[in-house]
């Protein structure tokens, strides 16, 4: 009853249904992230949309600062001072968690930015000299050439229709006025990808591993913000913005690729079959192969046509097949210890089926491994639309995300594709390294970057 664990027919397979990662040119791919990428930098019909973040990169974040910190994604708020020493490291103090308006009932407009104000307030009163406000809202803004941020939608965790449509840093500028609270002139509004670089200007050495003294005064690698997570995306400092008429080759601007959108050319039947049946067809291609909302549904999807085709057999196949879904954290417990038997997966089979647990776990890794090819050639392109190649300055990587950081195998497929693509022809350094808190260090940069 139990099939034999082969390889080569399991490749096949995967060639067959089209998720194999051999049929994916590696730099053909970043070539064609990098023509959509230029396409959106032009306003031009691309899948890459290219946003302005209408912030630059600062080469050093000045020592001895003062500045506030806002947090705002999901169902948390976070506040927090934070100073940067003579290095540029960060410091987080009296770092405050609350709920975020509205998760606990609809507020209005004025509620919403008088609980924000609420909790910026104290640092501010207490605070001698507060240089700026850095604020990363995780949900879709309009970008302004100020900094400010329109709201685009909430996620339905937040219930504060009245705040849709409006500018969250003067909303939060007017909720201090009301309080009598002198607040900053700087008020910068970011997403996370943003935050994520901006953190890593902080925290990841502008020469990257180099030791000793720079008496050439070496200037640091630019840096590119990952996110590797529940989605996907890229952002990274652009000298020329055509589309808004930026271009700037000494004071880059910062560009949030969307990459999730990308749509490339390597769809395979199943992916398309997976595609159609999620809530938005056609959209985010690229996330629905890659990132950690998708990968455990994905890869059920795969499974499963594994077991119509009979390629995939054990005795409770079946039960795998009524399954109501595969979780993609619950994927990654399983291929963490497959052989346990302990969960919904692994129960499923028998002690003499090892060669089908086999099978099935040699799948998903395919799976996982075409992930990794793609997410690093992302990063690569973004890498390549920097033109950095100073062998003493690395570009600099900062990644943040569960999926790169504990999803088994993606990390080791990612950073060995990035590798390969960053020495196809000119070899470029770069250093790829995980920030913590990158949200509150990112909005802190934030406040003297705009």
């Amino acid at each position: 009853m139990s099939s034999s664990f082969d390889p080569n027919l399991l490749s096949d397979f995967a060639r067959y249904y089209g998720f194999h990662y051999d049929r994916v040119d590696p730099r053909g791919l970043v070539q064609d992230v990098l023509i959509d990428m230029e396409r959106g930098l032009r306003g031009q019909s691309s899948s890459l949309p290219m946003i302005p973040a209408y912030i630059s990169p600062v080469s050093r974040v000045p020592s001895g600062k003062s500045v506030i910190a806002l947090d705002a994604g999901g169902t948390n708020l976070r506040a927090a001072l934070v100073r940067f020493d003579e290095q540029g490291k960060a410091a987080a103090e009296k770092t405050e968690k609350v709920p975020m308006p509205g998760t606990r009932g609809r507020v209005s407009e004025e509620q919403f930015f008088d609980q924000i104000a609420g909790l910026a307030a104290p640092l501010i009163e207490n605070t001698p000299q507060v240089e700026g406000i850095g604020f990363t809202f995780s949900y879709p803004m309009e970008i302004t050439e100020k900094a400010d941020g329109i709201l685009m939608a909430f996620s339905k965790e937040v219930d504060a229709p009245d705040v849709i449509g409006k500018s969250v840093g003067r909303g939060l500028q007017d909720a201090l006025t009301r309080r009598k609270v002198k607040c900053p002139e700087r008020i910068v509004l970011l997403n996370d990808t943003v935050a994520t670089l901006l953190s890593g200007l902080a925290g990841i050495p502008a020469h990257g591993e180099l030791r000793g003294q720079d008496r050439y005064d070496v200037p640091g690698g630019p840096v590119i913000g990952f996110i590797l997570g529940t989605g996907i995306n890229t952002a990274y400092p652009e000298t020329r913005i055509p589309k808004i008429g930026f271009a700037s080759e000494t004071a880059p601007q910062i560009v949030v690729c969307e990459t999730g959108n990308f749509a490339h050319r390597y769809m395979g039947t199943l992916d398309k079959e997976y595609d159609a049946a999620t809530k938005n067809p056609g959209a985010y291609t690229l996330e629905k192969i890659t990132s950690g909302a998708y990968l455990g549904p994905l890869t059920f999807h795969i499974l499963k046509q594994a077991v119509q085709d009979g390629l995939l057999r054990f005795r409770r196949s079946a039960e795998f097949l009524s399954l109501p879904a595969l979780q993609t954290k619950d994927l990654n417990a399983f291929m963490y210890a497959p052989l346990s038997g302990e969960d919904s997966i692994g129960s499923l089979f028998d002690s003499d089926e090892q060669d089908a647990l086999a099978s099935l776990v040699y799948l998903a890794s395919i799976v996982t491994e075409r992930a990794g090819l793609f997410s690093a050639a992302m990063v690569a392109a973004a890498a390549e639309r920097t033109g950095w190649y100073n062998p003493f300055a690395p570009v600099r990587i900062a990644v943040e995300g569960t999926t790169y950081m504990i999803y088994k195998g993606m990390r080791t497929a990612l950073e060995s594709y990035l590798h390969a693509m960053a020495v196809a022809g000119k070899r470029r350094a770069y250093t790829i390294v995980p920030v913590e808190q990158a949200s509150l260090f990112g909005a802190a940069v934030a406040a003297f970057s705009a």
